[in-house]
């Protein structure tokens, strides 16, 4: 129960002191009246319809539910238990002086909020479908707030209406939360929240668990990762519906598995062993419930294992051709090179040779040389 203080305006002396109080619907009101200086004036309570309801210790209004609590000549207390929606409005506290002074107390009655209730759910609901929950309560006063929430996460984007009821106190108020089912929602919990003064920080709670039908998610999990010649390989279907998806159905390049001694297939699990070339392929896995179905493949490789070897080893060929390719190189310059020495190597007689101051170039001169070679032996010389 909230109050606040009153006191009569512009008075000297003796006058009335009232709190304005705030009471839930069918709870006690306290309505006390405080003097501080009196001297035997007398203190009377009275309605919202000026009705008197105690004359100092005096009851004058015969209503069950009003008490006296104390009364002396400095405080007159009452208490209203069982309180409704009519006992709200302005109660006056008056001291018999002359003239008589007063002091209001208005009291306020809070409407608690019924129950809230979530309509529009319907169970199992198929993926991909519109659902419409709406929550409603009534009997609020003043009108009550409404959350939604999944799971932990409010929802925000939601309708709220307000209206007001037919005794013109109180309110009904709803909210609609419009979605669409998804299969990450199965399972969540879908709750309404209910917050309003009079509930004490004690929300009221509607919930409601979805459960959304899919079809099969479906996926294959290998255990091999380089499967090679003369090992086995594992492959598991992971398949994911609601209802839960019937036996899978395992197939090789679209028809059945060719050899049955060596593919074995243990529920969602296909065993191969003692693979070879042969087992090449495409394998899929279908799983399927009374919402519909859903496949995927996986693309099978057996590589071999000496292959893979000389693959991660020298490549000795290579090393050869490169090898080779420097060799010949290598002997195309040297005789490139020789060519070119042996053109311009040979003899020629100096200027005292006999005809070389005639000659034009080196060539001509050892030409013209050579029939002066006994003559010219100790002056021969060689340019390269």
């Amino acid at each position: 129960m909230a109050a606040t203080k009153n006191k009569a305006r512009g008075s000297q002396g003796q006058f009335p002191l009232t709190q304005n109080v705030t009471v839930v619907e069918g709870g006690t009101a306290n309505l006390t009246c405080r003097v501080d200086q009196n001297d035997n004036t007398s203190l009377q309570w009275s309605n919202p319809a000026q009705q008197t309801l105690y004359f100092d210790d005096k009851k004058a209004l015969r209503d069950n539910r009003i008490e006296l609590v104390r009364a002396s000549w400095h405080e007159l207390s009452i208490s209203v238990s069982d309180v409704s929606l009519s006992d709200e409005g302005q109660y006056t506290c008056s001291l018999f002086t002359m003239p008589v002074k007063t002091s209001k107390a208005f009291l306020t009655v809070l409407g608690v909020p019924e129950k809230p209730q979530i309509t529009g759910f319907t169970s199992p609901v198929m993926e991909g479908e519109r659902m419409q929950l709406t929550c409603k309560t009534s009997g609020s006063k003043p009108a009550a707030d409404i959350r939604w929430f999944k799971n932990d996460k409010e929802v925000k984007d939601v309708k709220y209406l307000k209206e007001e009821d037919a005794n013109r106190k109180t309110f009904t108020v709803s909210s609609t939360m419009d979605f669409l089912a998804d299969r990450n929602d199965d399972g969540a919990v879908i709750s309404c929240r209910v917050d309003h003064e009079s509930l004490n920080s004690t929300p009221q709670i509607a919930m409601q668990v979805l459960e959304i039908h899919y079809t099969p998610l479906v996926k294959i999990i290998s255990s091999n990762s380089w499967p090679e010649e003369g090992q086995s390989i594992i492959l598991t279907c992971e398949s994911k519906g609601k209802p839960v998806p019937e036996p899978v159905l395992w197939t090789k390049d679209g028809g059945e598995l060719p050899d049955p001694e060596r593919m074995v297939v243990n529920g969602r699990v296909l065993s191969i062993s003692f693979l070879n070339k042969t087992d090449n392929g495409t394998y899929r896995c279908e799983a399927k419930n009374p919402i519909g179905r859903n496949s995927t493949e996986y693309v099978l490789i057996v590589h071999d294992p000496n292959a893979l070897a000389g693959q991660t080893g020298p490549d000795h060929a290579l090393i050869g051709g490169i090898v080779a390719v420097v060799v010949f190189v290598t002997l195309c310059s040297i005789i490139l090179l020789g060519r070119y020495l042996a053109r311009h190597k040979g003899t020629y007689l100096t200027n005292e040779a006999k005809g070389a101051e005639d000659a034009p170039d080196a060539d001509t001169a050892i030409i013209n040389a050579e029939g002066s070679q006994v003559n010219a032996e100790e002056k021969k010389e060689y340019f390269i």
